[in-house]
């Protein structure tokens, strides 16, 4: 079963996934264009094989070439539930009350009108969850 808490990461492996995550799939020389630090191959092929090895990852030979493709095990929206839980746990008191504030603080963030309304929108419909 794949690890999914953001401890089994090291930061490397961290931006390796991000990249995976937000391309869904790429080659050793995709992910490496990706990384913000100065990164060879070969290193990069190796990061790939361990996040393969740890079931973050898996690999395919691409159709018809020589290179492969590597991509996420899980799907994007469990890893952010999974990193969510981390989040509230580490930083917020297992609180969602508390990470919604920091969210909504006007010092640090600008949310749009839409944002808001989603959100709100969100908040009116678990309260009814929870009254029934």
């Amino acid at each position: 079963m794949p690890q999914t808490s953001t401890e089994t990461y090291s930061k490397k492996e961290r931006q390796a996934m991000e990249v995976l995550y937000r391309l869904g799939q790429a080659t050793v020389a995709q992910v490496q264009a990706e990384l913000s630090e100065e990164t060879n191959y070969s290193a990069v092929r190796a990061l790939l094989g361990v996040l393969v090895d740890k079931g973050l990852a898996s690999v395919v030979k691409a159709d018809g070439a020589r290179h492969y493709l590597y991509s996420p095990k899980e799907p994007v929206h469990k890893a952010r539930k999974g990193a969510l839980r981390k989040l509230l746990a580490t930083f917020f008191d297992d609180s969602p009350a508390e990470l919604a504030m920091n969210l909504l603080d006007p010092a640090q963030n600008k949310i749009s009108v839409e944002e808001l309304e989603k959100l709100q929108q969100m908040i009116d419909a678990h309260r009814a969850n929870q009254k029934n």
